[in-house]
């Protein structure tokens, strides 16, 4: 079975495809950092949308995301942006936690994804 990779580097790939699903590798929102949690998570789902496109496929097929937020009080910002980034219709498997010390300091959000290609 091929592996296509994209945007690899010697330690990582931002996007693997493998058997039809399309893996991210967790986005940071290094286009908007010390910015809104709007505008970090409109740079990040950005990241996202381009990933996908490049894979040859979109959020439609998402199947589960994870979100690290570096303080739970902006989840309900966060969710504004997602609910009208996200294709309607049935939900799909989210975690969403609030991340460490680490996290803080660096003022950035991160999202993950694993999508279906077919």
């Amino acid at each position: 079975m091929a592996i296509e990779r994209f945007h690899t580097g010697p330690r990582m790939s931002q996007a693997v495809v493998h058997q039809k699903t399309v893996y991210l590798a967790g986005q940071v929102a290094s286009g908007a950092v010390g910015k809104s949690v709007t505008e970090q998570t409109r740079d990040i789902l950005s990241r996202i949308d381009t990933l996908l496109h490049e894979a040859k496929s979109d959020k439609s097929r998402m199947l589960s995301a994870t979100i690290w937020l570096t303080d739970m009080s902006t989840f309900q910002e966060m969710n504004a942006v997602w609910d009208s980034w996200v294709t309607p219709g049935p939900g799909n498997g989210r975690q969403s936690a609030i991340g460490g010390r680490g996290l803080r300091d660096r003022n950035r959000r991160h999202r993950g994804a694993d999508l279906s290609r077919a």
